[in-house]
């Protein structure tokens, strides 16, 4: 028998650590909290200093009962849960739950599931910290707060089902912003003159400047019709060389935002996708001979710090693949940033030496890609710098300037990793008297375009730069918002649905005072401050709530309506009579009877992909939408026919079995496949 009991939160995590320690340890899984506040009351008891009133999770009674005849069985148990505040608060609700001694040194942390550090934790359990505890619980208990105040005022004001968040409200309201700037936005013209030269055999182009003093902008087609008339096609005399010789520093470590971002904007993954994927990576993967093992370190951190033995492997391997010019300093990127709660390194390879190719056979392709990233980012981080020579050449024609840019690469440095190789446009050698001609001259109209609209990789950097939400949090965040139809999706791109709009509105116009970036980036610093024992939670609280609820007594006094209006069909009820609209649910648009209550008749709004039912042949197959809110593609002969794809469907068949093709596309797979079998007819990025 076991004589000693490790708890961790997932199953494949015990599974991992469970072969590592061997048979003296039973390691098991709490699958995420077992105690929190309740989901059918508030839970918060205001008036006795905000205590919460935690119960048991339903559905976990199970688990608390496996988990409490261990306990009482092991001599030693030990709280294994995720390495930070989360993880630290289910280790203290599991020191209740099994009424373990709350002096004991039984707290574990995992920073990377590997046989070496799983064993080297073990050796070095500590006492629960109550200040990363108390940090939690004051999120949770402020969260509450906030959305058990604001939810009813919301479903009254605006629409039923609706929820408000101190985090995601904020999210809301920066995409609400954006694409206000968007409308509002007026485009100014703007012309630009471009020549073309082939000068010493080398094709290259110069651009108009202005005049030897400053830089002149062309607002419109007689302004450039102007400068056309002054200069001649052959008069292009070299009046300036200005050689610089720059370096580039290579990027460093990845945190949870700047992974986040890049498999966004590099893999085309979700933020949610990306995590549930470094998730495997790090609680583990069986690559053969070695077993389960982590590939990566805690991926929750916002930290970019790497420890000394993993850059001394990384120079070893730049060294040995490259060769030593291409070797850095060994920088361990060290040095805590503000705002940083710097619990953990970097996220990155457990080992240098299990490269990408060498275990790619055993993970998913993106988990591949995922790993690669963060593998090459890593190696990236300690090699030489990028250096290469900037040449701006000035040009004089009948007095107007023109510039050329190029650039040339000394010296490859860590770019020797980067798959997107740096774009270089190289110049002739030209010497300052030069004179020759272009062989045209365009003109080009353009107009100022708008700021972009967010997508979730420039969001997430937009929330970590004003310092909203924590690495825990961002992919949640984002999440929240999507789930609720506030937002929607126009390829990358995150626009504001009208219910979206309508919720800021509401918020904006009467919780301005909490809703905004300013309050939510100083009670996150609050949080930082309670976990650092410098600032006392229910103090914290108390401060909060006498203002925020001033607002809601304020509020429910008002009686300004919100209400999403829907939109009035010409179309008659086939059960009543009256007339139909496209009305706003919680999965999006559909169109419903305006006699409702007392008539019920709804139905979707049918989206048809023009394929016709293989099944039956008689129907065509239609976008509708599952009870749970997620798309689907399935005959409009149901319920006759029950043919139905969760993939849109192009309307080829397959070569290999006759199926349908469908476009399988959820940001992290763009590709032309079969419904049935493993052809795969296009893949691209």
């Amino acid at each position: 028998m076991a004589k000693n009991l490790v708890i961790v939160e997932s199953p494949t995590k015990a599974k991992s650590i469970s072969k590592m320690l061997g048979r003296n340890y039973k390691v098991m899984a709490t699958v995420g909290h077992l105690r929190d506040l309740p989901k059918s009351k508030f839970g918060v008891d205001i008036e006795n200093n905000f205590e919460p009133q935690y119960i048991k999770v339903r559905g976990k009674a199970k688990t608390i009962n496996e988990l409490k005849k261990e306990s009482e069985k092991a001599e030693k148990v030990y709280l294994a849960t995720d390495p930070d505040r989360e993880g630290e608060a289910i280790s203290w609700h599991l020191q209740y739950l099994l009424g373990l001694d709350p002096k004991d040194e039984n707290r574990v942390e995992f920073h990377e599931i590997t046989k070496e550090n799983v064993k080297e934790a073990m050796k070095h359990p500590r006492k629960i910290n109550q200040d990363l505890v108390d940090a939690q619980q004051a999120r949770r208990v402020m969260d509450r707060i906030v959305g058990y105040e604001l939810s009813p005022l919301l479903w009254k004001r605006v629409k039923s089902g609706l929820s408000a968040g101190r985090v995601q409200s904020v999210a809301l309201k920066l995409v609400v912003d954006r694409q206000k700037e968007i409308d509002d936005f007026k485009p100014e013209e703007y012309w630009t003159i471009t020549a073309h030269h082939n000068y010493q055999k080398m094709k290259f182009d110069s651009e108009f400047y202005g005049n030897d003093k400053k830089k002149i902008k062309i607002s419109n087609e007689e302004g450039a019709n102007k400068v056309l008339n002054k200069i001649s096609k052959d008069k292009f005399k070299v009046v300036g060389v200005n050689k610089t010789k720059k370096r580039r520093k290579p990027p460093k470590p990845y945190t949870t935002s700047t992974l986040q971002q890049d498999a966004s904007n590099k893999l085309g993954f979700s933020t949610k996708f990306t995590m549930q994927l470094a998730q495997q990576l790090f609680e583990g993967i069986n690559i053969g001979s070695e077993g389960s093992v982590g590939l990566i370190t805690y991926m929750r951190t916002d930290a970019n710090r790497i420890s000394k033995e993993i850059v001394n492997d990384a120079l070893a391997y730049i060294k040995e693949k490259y060769g030593d010019d291409y070797a850095g300093k060994g920088n361990t990127y060290g040095g805590k940033k503000k705002g940083s709660q710097d619990a953990h390194e970097a996220i990155r390879p457990t080992s240098i030496y299990r490269t990408p190719i060498e275990i790619k056979d055993y993970l998913s392709d993106p988990q591949y890609k995922l790993y690669k990233l963060i593998w090459q980012r890593v190696v990236a981080s300690q090699m030489s710098d990028y250096v290469y020579e900037s040449t701006q050449v000035s040009l004089d024609n009948e007095g107007i300037i023109f510039k050329a840019n190029g650039k040339i690469t000394i010296f490859e440095g860590y770019n020797k990793l980067n798959p997107n190789k740096e774009n270089e446009n190289i110049l002739p050698d030209l010497k300052k008297g030069d004179v020759f001609g272009a062989e045209k001259i365009d003109k080009d109209q353009h107009f100022t375009k708008p700021p972009a609209r967010y997508t979730e990789a420039s969001l997430v950097k937009t929330l970590e730069e004003y310092g909203i939400g924590r690495p825990s949090t961002y992919s949640a965040t984002i999440n929240q918002i999507i789930s609720r139809n506030y937002v929607e999706f126009e390829g990358k791109s995150i626009y504001p649905t009208e219910l979206g709009i309508t919720v800021n509105q509401f918020l904006q116009e009467n919780f301005e005072d909490f809703i905004n970036i300013e309050f939510t980036a100083f009670m996150e610093d609050k949080l930082d401050k309670i976990a650092e024992g410098e600032s006392f939670w229910k103090d914290d609280l108390g401060s909060f709530y006498s203002s925020f609820e001033k607002d809601i007594k304020e509020v429910k006094k008002d009686s300004k309506d919100y209400k999403v209006k829907d939109e009035v069909l010409d179309e008659k009820c086939p059960k009543c009579g009256r007339n139909l609209a496209i009305k706003h649910g919680r999965n999006g648009k559909f169109i419903g009877c305006t006699g409702f209550p007392d008539c019920d008749y709804t139905r979707s709004i049918v989206k048809s992909t023009g394929v016709k039912c293989p099944q039956c042949g008689d129907g065509e197959l239609i976008e509708k939408v599952s009870k749970k809110g997620k798309r689907f593609y399935g005959c409009s002969n149901y319920p006759k026919c029950d043919f139905a794809l969760w993939d849109p469907p192009t309307g080829e068949t397959c070569p290999k079995c006759g199926s349908l093709l469908v476009h399988k596309k959820n940001r992290s797979t763009d590709e032309i496949r079969c419904s049935s079998c493993d052809y795969v007819k296009e893949k691209r990025r």
